[in-house]
C-alpha cells in the first residue's frame, strides 16, 4: 500500500510541476528600453508595432501592409499570461500582445529603432 501512495504522490507532483512550467513559458519577446521609454522587442532586438486598425484577436494588416509591417509570427500555440496567439488571414499565426496583434517595421534598421512610432498617426510601439 505504501508503494501505491508513493506513485500516486509522484504523479500528483509531477502534474503541479507540469502546470507550474506552462504558466511560466518563456514570453515571445523582452522589454527593452528605447529612446521613447520602455517598449516589447522580439529576439533580434528589433521593436514591436501595434496598428490602430487591429480589431481585437484580428490583425487588419495583410497583403502590402504586412509587406511593410511583417507580423510577428508566433511558434508555438500559447505563451504566458496576457500573450496570445491569432490567425492570419492566410491562415499563419502571430503573435498578440493584452489582444493587440504585434508587427515590426521595414524602415528600422537595428535594435531599438523606433522609426515606425506615429506613422499615419495609426502605428505605435508596444508597450509591456
Amino acid at each position: 500500500m505504501l508503494q501505491r501512495t508513493t506513485v500516486i504522490a509522484a504523479c500528483f507532483a509531477m502534474s503541479i510541476i507540469g502546470c507550474a512550467t506552462a504558466q511560466t513559458a518563456a514570453a515571445p519577446a523582452t522589454v527593452a528600453e528605447i529612446s521613447k521609454g520602455k517598449a516589447l522587442v522580439d529576439a533580434k532586438g528589433m521593436t514591436l508595432y501595434t496598428f490602430d486598425k487591429d480589431e481585437a484577436g484580428k490583425s487588419a494588416c495583410n497583403g502590402p501592409c504586412a509587406q511593410n509591417w511583417p507580423p510577428f509570427m508566433a511558434t508555438s500555440a500559447s505563451g504566458p499570461p496576457n500573450w496570445t496567439v491569432v490567425t492570419r488571414d492566410d491562415g499563419s499565426k502571430q503573435w498578440a500582445y493584452m489582444g493587440k496583434p504585434l508587427y515590426t517595421w521595414t524602415k528600422d534598421s537595428k535594435a531599438g529603432d523606433v522609426t515606425g512610432d506615429g506613422v499615419n498617426n495609426v502605428w505605435h510601439f508596444a508597450h509591456p
